[in-house]
Protein backbone atom coordinates (compact mmCIF):
# COMPACT_ATOMS: atom_id res chain seq x y z
CA UNK A 1 0.00 0.00 0.00
CA UNK A 2 1.05 3.50 -0.79
CA UNK A 3 2.55 6.06 2.43
CA UNK A 4 -0.74 7.23 4.63
CA UNK A 5 -1.49 10.95 4.34
CA UNK A 6 -1.80 12.90 7.66
CA UNK A 7 -5.53 13.65 7.97
CA UNK A 8 -5.48 17.56 7.68
CA UNK A 9 -3.87 16.85 4.23
CA UNK A 10 -6.34 14.22 3.28
CA UNK A 11 -7.83 14.97 -0.16
CA UNK A 12 -11.19 13.86 -1.15
CA UNK A 13 -11.12 9.83 -1.71
CA UNK A 14 -8.09 9.60 0.28
CA UNK A 15 -7.96 7.18 3.55
CA UNK A 16 -6.80 8.93 6.73
CA UNK A 17 -4.30 8.06 9.34
CA UNK A 18 -6.79 8.24 11.94
CA UNK A 19 -9.28 5.28 10.89
CA UNK A 20 -5.98 3.55 10.84
CA UNK A 21 -4.04 4.05 14.03
CA UNK A 22 -6.87 4.78 16.44
CA UNK A 23 -8.57 1.42 15.98
CA UNK A 24 -4.85 -0.42 16.54
CA UNK A 25 -4.41 1.74 19.81
CA UNK A 26 -8.12 0.61 21.22
CA UNK A 27 -7.10 -2.89 20.11
CA UNK A 28 -4.21 -2.74 21.98
CA UNK A 29 -5.60 -2.20 25.11
CA UNK A 30 -5.94 -5.45 25.32
CA UNK A 31 -2.52 -5.75 25.17
CA UNK A 32 -2.05 -3.81 28.73
CA UNK A 33 -4.69 -5.24 30.42
CA UNK A 34 -3.15 -9.05 29.18
CA UNK A 35 0.26 -6.95 30.54
CA UNK A 36 -1.25 -5.99 33.88
CA UNK A 37 -3.18 -8.69 34.87
CA UNK A 38 -0.54 -11.10 34.44
CA UNK A 39 2.40 -9.60 35.95
CA UNK A 40 0.33 -7.93 38.68
CA UNK A 41 0.42 -11.08 40.53
CA UNK A 42 4.78 -10.67 41.18
CA UNK A 43 4.12 -8.35 43.70
CA UNK A 44 0.92 -9.49 45.41
CA UNK A 45 2.20 -13.11 45.53
CA UNK A 46 4.06 -12.00 48.19
CA UNK A 47 1.73 -10.75 50.28
CA UNK A 48 -0.81 -13.65 49.67
CA UNK A 49 1.44 -16.26 50.11
CA UNK A 50 2.39 -14.98 53.56
CA UNK A 51 -1.44 -13.79 54.14
CA UNK A 52 -3.00 -16.95 53.80
CA UNK A 53 0.17 -19.46 54.60
CA UNK A 54 0.20 -20.82 50.99
CA UNK A 55 2.34 -23.82 50.70
CA UNK A 56 4.98 -24.00 47.19
CA UNK A 57 3.07 -25.81 45.69
CA UNK A 58 -0.34 -23.61 46.71
CA UNK A 59 2.17 -20.38 45.69
CA UNK A 60 2.10 -22.15 42.02
CA UNK A 61 -1.29 -22.93 41.95
CA UNK A 62 -2.38 -19.27 42.73
CA UNK A 63 0.23 -17.78 40.31
CA UNK A 64 -0.92 -20.34 37.36
CA UNK A 65 -4.66 -20.29 37.78
CA UNK A 66 -4.73 -16.72 35.81
CA UNK A 67 -2.97 -19.23 33.03
CA UNK A 68 -5.08 -22.14 32.71
CA UNK A 69 -7.83 -19.37 31.93
CA UNK A 70 -5.83 -18.21 29.13
CA UNK A 71 -5.02 -21.77 27.41
CA UNK A 72 -9.45 -21.71 27.69
CA UNK A 73 -9.86 -18.33 26.60
CA UNK A 74 -7.38 -18.88 23.40
CA UNK A 75 -9.09 -21.60 22.55
CA UNK A 76 -12.49 -20.24 22.85
CA UNK A 77 -11.36 -17.20 20.23
CA UNK A 78 -11.09 -19.98 17.54
CA UNK A 79 -14.68 -20.49 16.92
CA UNK A 80 -15.77 -17.19 18.23
CA UNK A 81 -13.92 -14.72 16.44
CA UNK A 82 -14.47 -16.55 12.69
CA UNK A 83 -18.12 -16.19 13.87
CA UNK A 84 -18.79 -13.14 15.34
CA UNK A 85 -16.34 -11.42 14.35
CA UNK A 86 -13.19 -10.09 16.24
CA UNK A 87 -14.74 -6.70 17.15
CA UNK A 88 -17.78 -8.40 19.30
CA UNK A 89 -15.17 -10.93 20.91
CA UNK A 90 -12.88 -8.46 22.13
CA UNK A 91 -15.80 -6.56 23.70
CA UNK A 92 -17.07 -9.41 25.54
CA UNK A 93 -12.70 -10.13 26.67
CA UNK A 94 -13.31 -6.45 27.76
CA UNK A 95 -15.86 -7.23 30.29
CA UNK A 96 -14.37 -10.03 31.85
CA UNK A 97 -11.43 -7.95 32.54
CA UNK A 98 -13.59 -5.74 34.38
CA UNK A 99 -15.37 -8.47 36.48
CA UNK A 100 -12.11 -10.67 37.45
CA UNK A 101 -10.46 -6.95 38.38
CA UNK A 102 -13.25 -6.76 41.07
CA UNK A 103 -13.53 -10.38 41.80
CA UNK A 104 -9.64 -10.67 42.03
CA UNK A 105 -10.02 -8.28 45.53
CA UNK A 106 -12.58 -10.00 47.07
CA UNK A 107 -11.15 -13.67 47.96
CA UNK A 108 -10.87 -15.05 51.66
CA UNK A 109 -9.21 -18.41 50.42
CA UNK A 110 -7.31 -19.87 47.68
CA UNK A 111 -10.80 -21.22 46.11
CA UNK A 112 -12.04 -18.31 45.62
CA UNK A 113 -8.59 -16.47 43.76
CA UNK A 114 -8.37 -19.42 41.88
CA UNK A 115 -11.90 -19.04 40.18
CA UNK A 116 -11.74 -15.29 39.89
CA UNK A 117 -7.82 -15.49 38.44
CA UNK A 118 -9.75 -18.25 36.09
CA UNK A 119 -12.50 -15.72 34.50
CA UNK A 120 -9.38 -12.89 34.26
CA UNK A 121 -7.29 -15.72 32.28
CA UNK A 122 -10.29 -16.37 29.88
CA UNK A 123 -10.42 -12.86 29.01
CA UNK A 124 -6.13 -12.55 28.12
CA UNK A 125 -6.50 -15.55 26.04
CA UNK A 126 -9.04 -14.13 24.03
CA UNK A 127 -7.48 -10.60 23.86
CA UNK A 128 -4.04 -12.50 23.78
CA UNK A 129 -5.29 -13.79 19.93
CA UNK A 130 -7.54 -11.04 18.95
CA UNK A 131 -6.14 -7.84 19.44
CA UNK A 132 -2.99 -8.36 17.69
CA UNK A 133 -4.69 -10.22 14.72
CA UNK A 134 -6.77 -7.51 14.81
CA UNK A 135 -4.50 -4.79 14.24
CA UNK A 136 -2.18 -7.48 11.76
CA UNK A 137 -5.76 -7.47 9.39
CA UNK A 138 -6.71 -3.32 9.66
CA UNK A 139 -2.82 -2.76 8.58
CA UNK A 140 -0.71 -1.88 5.47
CA UNK A 141 2.26 -4.92 4.87
CA UNK A 142 5.11 -1.97 4.94
CA UNK A 143 4.36 -0.86 8.69
CA UNK A 144 2.10 -4.04 9.87
CA UNK A 145 5.23 -5.14 12.14
CA UNK A 146 4.84 -1.28 13.87
CA UNK A 147 1.55 -1.37 14.11
CA UNK A 148 1.03 -5.25 15.57
CA UNK A 149 4.60 -4.26 17.83
CA UNK A 150 2.07 -1.42 19.32
CA UNK A 151 0.53 -4.41 21.38
CA UNK A 152 3.56 -5.96 22.89
CA UNK A 153 3.99 -1.96 23.80
CA UNK A 154 0.72 -2.07 25.63
CA UNK A 155 1.37 -5.69 27.36
CA UNK A 156 5.19 -4.26 28.76
CA UNK A 157 3.41 -0.88 29.53
CA UNK A 158 0.76 -2.95 31.48
CA UNK A 159 3.51 -4.98 33.39
CA UNK A 160 5.31 -1.65 33.92
CA UNK A 161 2.11 0.11 35.43
CA UNK A 162 1.64 -3.10 37.61
CA UNK A 163 5.14 -2.94 38.88
CA UNK A 164 4.26 0.48 39.56
CA UNK A 165 1.10 0.05 40.98
CA UNK A 166 2.57 -2.87 43.48
CA UNK A 167 6.00 -0.75 44.72
CA UNK A 168 3.23 2.04 45.20
CA UNK A 169 1.11 0.03 47.43
CA UNK A 170 3.48 -1.72 49.41
CA UNK A 171 2.81 -0.23 52.67
CA UNK A 172 -0.72 0.27 52.27
CA UNK A 173 -1.61 -2.26 54.96
CA UNK A 174 -1.43 -6.96 55.11
CA UNK A 175 -4.47 -6.55 52.49
CA UNK A 176 -2.52 -4.27 50.09
CA UNK A 177 -2.75 -7.05 47.11
CA UNK A 178 -6.28 -6.35 47.29
CA UNK A 179 -6.34 -3.49 45.76
CA UNK A 180 -3.27 -4.24 43.45
CA UNK A 181 -6.09 -6.24 41.67
CA UNK A 182 -8.79 -3.87 42.22
CA UNK A 183 -6.97 -1.04 40.29
CA UNK A 184 -7.50 -2.50 36.82
CA UNK A 185 -11.10 -2.11 36.46
CA UNK A 186 -10.73 1.40 35.72
CA UNK A 187 -8.30 0.32 32.27
CA UNK A 188 -10.86 -2.77 31.68
CA UNK A 189 -14.05 0.07 31.53
CA UNK A 190 -12.43 2.01 28.99
CA UNK A 191 -10.97 -0.35 27.20
CA UNK A 192 -14.80 -2.25 26.95
CA UNK A 193 -16.23 1.60 26.35
CA UNK A 194 -13.16 2.33 23.21
CA UNK A 195 -14.10 -0.47 21.28
CA UNK A 196 -17.89 0.30 20.92
CA UNK A 197 -16.17 2.96 18.27
CA UNK A 198 -14.06 0.79 16.55
CA UNK A 199 -15.01 -0.85 12.72
CA UNK A 200 -15.00 -4.56 12.62
CA UNK A 201 -12.06 -6.24 10.64
CA UNK A 202 -12.37 -5.74 6.81
CA UNK A 203 -10.57 -8.85 6.23
CA UNK A 204 -13.32 -10.81 8.30
CA UNK A 205 -16.24 -9.17 6.89
CA UNK A 206 -14.92 -10.16 3.48
CA UNK A 207 -14.99 -13.59 4.67
CA UNK A 208 -18.27 -13.13 5.99
CA UNK A 209 -19.30 -11.80 2.09
CA UNK A 210 -19.92 -7.74 3.33
CA UNK A 211 -17.69 -6.64 0.93
CA UNK A 212 -19.43 -3.17 1.12
CA UNK A 213 -19.25 -2.41 4.02
CA UNK A 214 -14.77 -3.84 4.50
CA UNK A 215 -14.53 -1.50 1.13
CA UNK A 216 -15.72 1.54 3.78
CA UNK A 217 -13.60 0.64 6.32
CA UNK A 218 -10.45 0.11 4.05
CA UNK A 219 -11.11 3.07 1.76
CA UNK A 220 -11.01 5.50 4.88
CA UNK A 221 -7.75 4.04 6.10
CA UNK A 222 -5.85 3.80 2.48
CA UNK A 223 -8.36 5.57 0.11
CA UNK A 224 -10.76 4.16 -2.22
CA UNK A 225 -8.53 2.75 -4.91
CA UNK A 226 -5.98 1.69 -2.90
CA UNK A 227 -9.39 -0.38 -0.84
CA UNK A 228 -10.85 -1.98 -4.17
CA UNK A 229 -7.11 -3.36 -5.34
CA UNK A 230 -7.27 -4.52 -1.19
CA UNK A 231 -10.42 -6.63 -1.40
CA UNK A 232 -9.67 -8.47 -4.94
CA UNK A 233 -6.57 -9.79 -2.80
CA UNK A 234 -8.45 -10.26 0.22
CA UNK A 235 -11.43 -12.39 -2.33
CA UNK A 236 -8.66 -14.06 -4.57
CA UNK A 237 -7.27 -15.56 -1.21
CA UNK A 238 -10.48 -16.57 0.14
CA UNK A 239 -11.78 -18.38 -3.00
CA UNK A 240 -8.29 -20.16 -3.67
CA UNK A 241 -7.89 -22.07 -0.21
CA UNK A 242 -9.30 -24.57 1.42
CA UNK A 243 -11.64 -23.94 4.57
CA UNK A 244 -9.71 -26.10 6.76
CA UNK A 245 -6.99 -25.66 9.36
CA UNK A 246 -4.62 -29.08 8.35
CA UNK A 247 -5.18 -28.19 4.74
CA UNK A 248 -1.37 -29.33 3.25
CA UNK A 249 -0.57 -25.97 2.38
CA UNK A 250 -0.96 -24.42 5.79
CA UNK A 251 0.28 -27.02 8.03
CA UNK A 252 3.85 -25.88 8.15
CA UNK A 253 3.29 -22.22 8.92
CA UNK A 254 0.64 -23.47 11.51
CA UNK A 255 3.73 -25.71 13.05
CA UNK A 256 6.33 -22.44 13.10
CA UNK A 257 3.87 -20.40 14.46
CA UNK A 258 2.83 -22.98 17.17
CA UNK A 259 6.77 -23.71 17.91
CA UNK A 260 7.61 -20.18 17.90
CA UNK A 261 5.28 -19.24 20.81
CA UNK A 262 6.09 -22.62 22.81
CA UNK A 263 9.83 -21.47 22.63
CA UNK A 264 8.94 -17.71 23.66
CA UNK A 265 7.42 -19.34 27.06
CA UNK A 266 9.82 -22.25 27.86
CA UNK A 267 12.81 -20.18 27.74
CA UNK A 268 11.51 -18.95 30.73
CA UNK A 269 10.79 -14.99 30.53
CA UNK A 270 7.88 -15.44 32.88
CA UNK A 271 9.74 -16.85 35.83
CA UNK A 272 11.14 -13.48 36.02
CA UNK A 273 7.90 -11.56 35.18
CA UNK A 274 5.13 -13.80 37.43
CA UNK A 275 7.93 -14.85 40.08
CA UNK A 276 10.69 -11.82 39.92
CA UNK A 277 9.74 -10.62 43.39
CA UNK A 278 10.16 -14.40 44.99
CA UNK A 279 13.39 -14.77 42.84
CA UNK A 280 15.25 -11.41 44.14
CA UNK A 281 13.90 -11.81 47.96
CA UNK A 282 15.01 -15.61 48.09
CA UNK A 283 17.80 -16.23 46.33
CA UNK A 284 19.96 -12.99 46.01
CA UNK A 285 21.27 -12.17 49.28
CA UNK A 286 20.06 -9.02 51.69
CA UNK A 287 16.43 -8.33 49.71
CA UNK A 288 13.52 -6.88 51.19
CA UNK A 289 10.13 -7.36 49.50
CA UNK A 290 10.87 -3.52 49.18
CA UNK A 291 14.14 -4.23 47.36
CA UNK A 292 12.75 -7.31 45.52
CA UNK A 293 9.85 -4.84 44.17
CA UNK A 294 11.45 -2.04 43.16
CA UNK A 295 14.06 -4.19 41.33
CA UNK A 296 10.95 -5.67 39.27
CA UNK A 297 10.29 -1.95 38.22
CA UNK A 298 13.74 -1.65 36.54
CA UNK A 299 12.86 -5.02 34.73
CA UNK A 300 9.31 -2.87 34.01
CA UNK A 301 11.60 -0.16 32.64
CA UNK A 302 13.61 -2.47 30.47
CA UNK A 303 11.13 -3.70 29.13
CA UNK A 304 9.67 -1.22 27.86
CA UNK A 305 12.22 0.61 26.36
CA UNK A 306 13.80 -2.36 24.57
CA UNK A 307 10.44 -2.87 23.12
CA UNK A 308 10.26 0.52 21.80
CA UNK A 309 13.48 -0.71 20.10
CA UNK A 310 11.91 -3.97 18.99
CA UNK A 311 9.15 -1.73 17.51
CA UNK A 312 11.65 0.45 15.42
CA UNK A 313 13.90 -3.03 14.53
CA UNK A 314 10.90 -5.37 13.59
CA UNK A 315 10.76 -3.50 9.55
CA UNK A 316 13.64 -2.26 9.45
CA UNK A 317 15.79 -5.94 10.24
CA UNK A 318 13.17 -8.40 10.31
CA UNK A 319 11.27 -10.52 12.03
CA UNK A 320 14.35 -13.16 11.78
CA UNK A 321 17.16 -11.61 12.47
CA UNK A 322 15.52 -9.84 15.47
CA UNK A 323 14.14 -13.57 16.92
CA UNK A 324 17.62 -15.05 16.31
CA UNK A 325 19.98 -12.64 18.21
CA UNK A 326 17.23 -12.56 21.15
CA UNK A 327 17.14 -16.31 21.60
CA UNK A 328 21.11 -16.11 21.97
CA UNK A 329 21.74 -12.55 24.03
CA UNK A 330 18.71 -14.70 26.46
CA UNK A 331 21.22 -17.79 26.40
CA UNK A 332 24.23 -16.19 27.27
CA UNK A 333 22.45 -13.65 29.82
CA UNK A 334 20.75 -16.54 31.48
CA UNK A 335 23.91 -18.14 31.83
CA UNK A 336 25.43 -15.20 33.47
CA UNK A 337 22.63 -14.99 36.12
CA UNK A 338 22.91 -18.97 37.17
CA UNK A 339 26.90 -17.93 37.32
CA UNK A 340 26.22 -15.20 39.41
CA UNK A 341 23.60 -16.67 42.07
CA UNK A 342 26.14 -19.72 42.21
CA UNK A 343 28.93 -17.70 43.47
CA UNK A 344 27.15 -14.91 45.34
CA UNK A 345 29.06 -12.49 43.64
CA UNK A 346 26.69 -9.33 43.79
CA UNK A 347 23.10 -8.67 44.01
CA UNK A 348 23.67 -6.21 41.08
CA UNK A 349 25.81 -8.09 38.69
CA UNK A 350 22.68 -10.76 39.10
CA UNK A 351 19.94 -7.18 38.41
CA UNK A 352 21.88 -6.45 35.81
CA UNK A 353 22.22 -9.72 33.96
CA UNK A 354 18.43 -10.22 34.39
CA UNK A 355 17.95 -6.86 32.80
CA UNK A 356 20.14 -8.08 29.68
CA UNK A 357 17.98 -11.10 29.71
CA UNK A 358 14.68 -9.07 29.46
CA UNK A 359 16.55 -6.53 27.19
CA UNK A 360 17.37 -9.54 24.61
CA UNK A 361 13.69 -10.78 24.98
CA UNK A 362 11.76 -7.40 24.70
CA UNK A 363 13.55 -6.44 21.58
CA UNK A 364 13.00 -9.63 19.50
CA UNK A 365 11.28 -12.73 20.93
CA UNK A 366 8.56 -10.75 22.97
CA UNK A 367 8.03 -8.15 19.39
CA UNK A 368 8.46 -10.97 16.92
CA UNK A 369 6.46 -14.03 18.30
CA UNK A 370 3.58 -11.69 17.94
CA UNK A 371 3.71 -9.90 14.77
CA UNK A 372 5.03 -13.47 13.22
CA UNK A 373 2.31 -15.53 14.40
CA UNK A 374 -0.17 -12.84 13.52
CA UNK A 375 0.91 -12.48 9.81
CA UNK A 376 2.16 -16.43 8.96
CA UNK A 377 -1.33 -18.05 8.61
CA UNK A 378 -3.96 -17.50 6.23
CA UNK A 379 -7.25 -15.05 6.09
CA UNK A 380 -9.37 -17.80 6.07
CA UNK A 381 -8.44 -20.11 8.65
CA UNK A 382 -6.32 -17.02 10.71
CA UNK A 383 -8.66 -16.80 14.04
CA UNK A 384 -8.56 -20.28 14.09
CA UNK A 385 -4.53 -21.22 13.04
CA UNK A 386 -3.94 -17.78 15.57
CA UNK A 387 -5.93 -19.12 18.41
CA UNK A 388 -4.25 -22.65 18.16
CA UNK A 389 -0.91 -21.15 18.25
CA UNK A 390 -2.13 -18.65 21.12
CA UNK A 391 -3.15 -22.00 23.12
CA UNK A 392 0.01 -23.17 23.08
CA UNK A 393 1.72 -20.47 23.91
CA UNK A 394 -0.15 -20.23 26.84
CA UNK A 395 0.38 -24.10 27.26
CA UNK A 396 3.83 -23.45 27.68
CA UNK A 397 3.32 -20.33 29.63
CA UNK A 398 1.05 -22.49 32.34
CA UNK A 399 3.83 -25.29 32.62
CA UNK A 400 6.61 -23.02 33.27
CA UNK A 401 4.59 -21.22 35.08
CA UNK A 402 3.54 -24.45 37.21
CA UNK A 403 6.93 -25.65 37.51
CA UNK A 404 9.23 -23.21 38.00
CA UNK A 405 9.18 -23.37 41.89
CA UNK A 406 9.56 -26.73 41.82
CA UNK A 407 11.65 -27.30 39.66
CA UNK A 408 14.51 -24.30 41.89
CA UNK A 409 13.94 -26.77 44.59
CA UNK A 410 14.94 -29.72 42.68
CA UNK A 411 17.85 -28.47 40.44
CA UNK A 412 18.59 -25.03 42.83
CA UNK A 413 17.95 -21.37 40.80
CA UNK A 414 21.17 -21.64 38.66
CA UNK A 415 20.28 -25.35 37.82
CA UNK A 416 16.90 -23.95 36.67
CA UNK A 417 18.05 -21.00 34.78
CA UNK A 418 20.98 -22.86 33.21
CA UNK A 419 18.24 -25.14 31.82
CA UNK A 420 16.22 -22.23 30.38
CA UNK A 421 19.05 -21.13 28.99
CA UNK A 422 19.53 -24.84 26.65
CA UNK A 423 16.15 -24.16 25.27
CA UNK A 424 17.36 -20.35 24.39
CA UNK A 425 20.10 -22.13 22.12
CA UNK A 426 17.81 -24.36 20.71
CA UNK A 427 15.17 -21.95 19.81
CA UNK A 428 17.94 -19.47 17.80
CA UNK A 429 18.88 -23.49 15.68
CA UNK A 430 15.12 -23.71 14.95
CA UNK A 431 14.85 -19.86 13.72
CA UNK A 432 18.03 -20.32 11.83
CA UNK A 433 16.35 -23.56 10.09
CA UNK A 434 12.71 -23.10 9.87
CA UNK A 435 11.35 -19.74 10.11
CA UNK A 436 11.43 -17.83 6.78
CA UNK A 437 10.93 -14.19 6.51
CA UNK A 438 7.64 -11.80 6.30
CA UNK A 439 8.63 -8.64 6.49
CA UNK A 440 7.18 -6.40 3.76
CA UNK A 441 5.09 -8.92 2.27
CA UNK A 442 1.11 -8.31 2.47
CA UNK A 443 -0.53 -10.67 4.18
CA UNK A 444 -1.90 -12.44 0.94
CA UNK A 445 1.38 -12.66 -0.06
CA UNK A 446 2.96 -14.66 2.66
CA UNK A 447 -0.39 -17.21 1.78
CA UNK A 448 0.21 -18.12 -1.78
CA UNK A 449 4.20 -18.41 -0.41
CA UNK A 450 2.92 -21.68 0.82
CA UNK A 451 0.56 -22.18 -1.61
CA UNK A 452 3.19 -22.19 -4.08
CA UNK A 453 5.71 -24.12 -1.89
CA UNK A 454 3.05 -26.82 -1.38
CA UNK A 455 2.70 -27.76 -5.36
CA UNK A 456 5.86 -27.42 -5.87
CA UNK A 457 6.70 -30.39 -3.82
CA UNK A 458 7.78 -33.83 -5.62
Amino acid sequence: MNPISAPETVPSGAGSARHLYLPAAIAALGGLLFGFDTAVINGAIVFLKHQFGWTESQTEIGASSLLLGCVFGASLAAFTSDRFGRKRVLLGAAALFAASSIASALPRDLTQFVVARLVGGVAIGLASTLSPLYIAEISPARIRGLLVSVNQLAIVTGILLSYSVNYTLTRAGTENWRWMFASATVPSMFFLLALVFVPESPRWLVQQGRESLAEDILSNIAGREEARVEIQAIQSAIAGESKHLLHPAFRKPLVIAILVGLFSQFTGINTIIYYGSLVFLEHVPQQTPATALWASIMIGIINFLATLLGMYLIDELGRKPLLMSAFAGMGLSLVGVAAAIRTGISSILVLLLVLGYVACFAVGVGTGTWVLMSEICPTRVRGRAMSVATVFLWCGTLAVTLTFLSLVQLLTAPGAFLLYAVICFVAFLFVWKAVPETKGYSLEEIESRWIVQEKVRP
